[in-house]
């Protein structure tokens, strides 16, 4: 585990990894976005809908953070995915302008909220109360690892490894307890080890910071080896 993070980190890595995304997606001809990505069932246009849709659905937490009135992400997982659908129907340059307005709205809004409306609690797509002050976090986790599944060439060892830390901190305890296998994972680059809490006894896992990342994330286990050459078993994508 590493130091628990900030509000200042929180929005630090908001701000790196929505210019990493920005930028990636920049590089990436409009006729790149038709073609599957990593992602089972995603083209690049399904991706950059979620992106765009997710930004929109942190304005409304603000808005309840601000106003105190109940403002869900979504209103159904159904209407959620239907508009991600409905997104891939836009031109891409259409989609283009949608996430990027739609990410300075976010940082917009974020901007009006004072010292006590950070403390507000709102509920997340899965069901948690959290503080306001979560939003930043939860976005940069979105457009951090959705600029690495782009592929634009950015990869996880790109991003910030103080983000990477923390992302793997936030998924070793989401994933504790919920019946996959029980991992302790040790970063060869930095004196960090974590602890999934699963099934069976627990499988050692090493690789970098950017390569646990990964693979606790659901994504390519390249670089993630187990104790006696044992492989690292398969999880399901998270994010």
């Amino acid at each position: 585990m590493v130091a628990d993070r900030t509000h200042v980190d929180s929005l630090r890595w908001m701000a790196q990894g929505t210019k990493i995304f920005f930028d990636a997606l920049a590089a990436l001809p409009d006729d790149e976005l038709d073609q599957p990505t990593a992602l089972d069932g995603w083209t690049g246009k399904h991706l950059l809908a979620h992106v765009a849709a997710n930004a929109d659905a942190l304005v409304n937490l603000t808005r309840w953070a601000r106003t105190g009135e109940e403002t869900p992400m979504y209103s159904s997982p159904e209407q959620r995915d239907a508009d991600i659908e409905a997104g891939t129907r836009r031109p891409t340059a259409e989609l283009r302008v949608w996430a990027a307005q739609a990410a300075a709205a976010l940082d917009a809004r974020l901007a009006e909220l004072n010292e006590k409306q950070w403390t507000h609690r709102v509920r997340t797509a899965q069901g948690r109360m959290v503080p306001a002050e979560e939003i930043p976090w939860m976005r940069a986790r979105e457009v951090m690892v959705h600029a690495a599944d782009l592929g634009a060439g950015v990869g996880f060892d790109d991003l910030p490894s103080d983000f990477l830390a923390t992302l793997i901190d936030d998924i070793a305890a989401k994933r504790s307890g919920g019946g996959g296998p029980a991992l302790m994972l040790a970063a060869r680059d930095q004196k960090c080890m974590w602890a999934v809490t699963g099934t069976g006894e627990p499988i050692l896992l090493t690789g970098t910071v950017a390569g646990l990342a990964a693979y606790l994330s659901g994504r390519a286990a390249d670089g993630v080896t187990g104790s006696g050459g044992q492989p690292a078993p398969e999880l399901p994508r998270w994010l």
